[in-house]
């Protein structure tokens, strides 16, 4: 007994050096999960609730399953500890975070268990039980054991720890009339009733069927007059990729001539590959090329053929990409940076449908649909007499702006669950999603790489994560110290995670600290800079910022009466415009 107390005052010790609290942001973190700090009242009036509305059973069940998917998270915790310690040892961090969250007070009576056999026998002594002692308040005494979602914790938690179906039953509760609780934890198959018992973790409850059906009628309405769905690889809620993808919908069914802009790495390829699907062409060829990634001298041979002994190397005579597409659709990618006498020829192929292979002169006609992409300014390139105009009218029949993923951050969540799924697959991994901080990084992050980056990003989370485990923050980003420890992420306005970031961040601090700067005057810095780097739109400002609009609104009128009562002057019209300061 000696001995496992000393093994739950270690585990406590631990566990508290987990829990971080952040008043500046209004977050408590549990390693890298957020948690919550919540009024016990608040509480045992939701359970009263979720008891009267569902009725005892129902209720019983969904708060043992609430229950059991915490048990699972802590569990996580648990495991990276295990690593270190003893199995006992690492177990206790569970019953020592319900103890720290004051839930209730759990002491070993006895534990024995070994992960490699899957052998375990536990028993807990509970004191001052939260949920017994507020069943009780409300309805009195029980006839039976009421700690439902502690012992739904314990079974997730324990069944996660071990990695087989352990069963935890509650012998005696505050709520049934004794003088504190006692629980018994084996594997599943060792009680009579585990059948019995193993109902209340599976979802059926009226208020489960409930929610399904809204669901199902919500899906069905937004599916209503869509003549279109999402292709398998495109995934995108934002206005800015739906108003894209609109625009490819209904380029699709024509045969004018796309221009796909957006910076690298926003899904060109793919914008392209969908407009060629649902087209009338999409049983004819795909032919994608890199105009940026052939040398010139080989540009027309690429794009036109070549004959036989058209120049040095020329062994035998060779199709060119018009040909390969004939009947389907051609993609041009970076079609900026095709040299000036390419230009030509493109245009003619696309005015006549006829093209000349390098080393002959016989016209052969071909019937293509071009799609074009670049992330270049082509007016500027126009103005600068780097791009032919009359080929830059030609290719812009029908433009299609993709936004920049920073652009889209309700599909960010959507992208990365995706590519956590493809990439969980070809390694072989079985992950269970990302931490809390992992997620709030990915949302926070600038993305100047695009879906590119986040893909790339994923796939290297995926490789590093442990199997069975979350991805967290360090195994998406490389963000260490010179002593090989992580830092703490430093997000800026250009987004990037680096430790010159966060220096630069400190030497701030300290300008303040040291009266150099005011926070005011910090504030509106801020908040120029990203209404300059937005061009003005304060809702991109405000998106920058990690700001809802009316929030960015309030803080520019602030700014603007304090400097107004500094100059001795009315506030500036409209309240909204930055204040300059000196």
């Amino acid at each position: 007994m000696a001995k496992l107390y000393s093994i739950a005052r270690a585990a406590g010790n631990d566990v508290r050096a987990q829990v971080h609290f952040c008043p500046d942001t209004g977050q408590i973190w549990l390693h890298e999960h957020r948690m919550l700090l919540v009024h016990a009242e608040a509480q045992g009036l939701l359970r009263k609730e979720l008891i009267d509305s569902l009725g005892m059973d129902r209720a019983r069940a969904l708060l043992t399953r609430m229950g059991y998917a915490s048990g699972l998270r802590d569990a996580e915790l648990a495991r990276r500890r295990s690593q270190d310690c003893s199995d006992e040892e690492a177990f206790m961090t569970g019953p020592q975070l319900h103890t720290l969250e004051g839930i209730v007070r759990a002491t070993p009576v006895r534990l024995e268990l070994e992960r490699g056999s899957g052998r375990f026998d536990g028993e807990f002594l509970w004191e001052n039980s939260w949920e017994g002692q507020w069943h009780r308040h409300h309805y009195g005494r029980h006839g039976e054991p009421v700690c439902w979602t502690q012992v739904g914790y314990m079974c997730g938690y324990a069944s996660a720890f071990m990695g087989r179906s352990i069963l935890f039953k509650e012998v005696e509760c505050v709520g049934a009339g004794h003088a504190s609780c006692r629980i018994v934890g084996r594997p599943a198959e060792e009680w009579p009733d585990a059948a019995e018992q193993s109902r209340y973790f599976t979802p059926e409850s009226i208020a489960d069927q409930l929610i399904d059906l809204q669901t199902q009628v919500v899906q069905l309405r937004s599916t209503i007059g869509d003549k279109e769905t999402l292709p398998a690889d495109m995934i995108g809620v934002s206005p800015g990729f739906r108003r894209a993808f609109d625009l490819l919908r209904q380029g699709a069914g024509s045969q004018i001539t796309v221009l796909l802009l957006g910076e690298t790495g926003v899904g060109k390829e793919l914008f392209a590959r969908a407009l060629h699907a649902m087209g009338p062409r999409r049983d004819k060829p795909f032919v994608a090329v890199n105009c940026a990634a052939i040398p010139a001298e080989l540009v027309e041979a690429e794009l036109f053929g070549v004959e036989r002994g058209a120049y040095t190397g020329a062994q035998s005579a060779r199709a060119g990409r018009f040909e390969r597409a004939d009947g389907g659709s051609l993609f041009l990618d970076e079609v900026g940076d095709l040299p000036l006498p390419a230009q030509s020829k493109l245009l003619r192929a696309l005015q006549d449908g006829e093209i000349e292979r390098v080393g002959d002169h016989r016209v052969r006609r071909v019937d293509v649909r071009t799609i074009a992409a670049t992330n270049a300014d082509l007016q500027r390139l126009v103005r600068e007499g780097r791009f032919r105009s009359d080929l830059y009218y030609r290719l812009n029949a029908f433009q299609i702006e993709i936004p920049p993923l920073r652009e889209r951050k309700e599909d960010v969540s959507f992208l990365a669950k995706r590519f956590l799924e493809k990439y969980g697959a070809v390694h072989g991994k079985k992950l269970r999603g990302f931490t809390d901080k992992a997620k709030r990084a990915l949302l926070t992050y600038h993305w100047p790489g695009n879906i590119r980056e986040l893909q790339n990003m994923v796939e290297r989370g995926v490789i590093l994560a442990p199997s069975g485990s979350r991805i967290e923050v360090n195994h998406l980003f490389s963000c260490q110290s010179a002593e090989g420890q992580p830092l703490e992420l430093g997000l800026g306005l250009d987004g990037n995670l680096d430790a010159a970031t966060w220096a630069i961040g400190k030497d701030l601090c300290e300008a303040v600290f040291n009266g150099v700067r005011t926070l005011d005057e910090v504030e509106a810095m801020l908040i120029e800079t990203a209404v300059d780097k937005a061009h003005g739109n304060l809702s991109a400002a405000s998106r920058m910022l990690g700001l809802t609009r009316p929030q960015l609104a309030y803080r520019l009128k602030r700014l603007n009466e304090a400097a107004a009562s500094r100059e001795g002057g009315p506030p500036a019209e409209p309240a909204g415009e930055v204040p300059r300061w000196r």
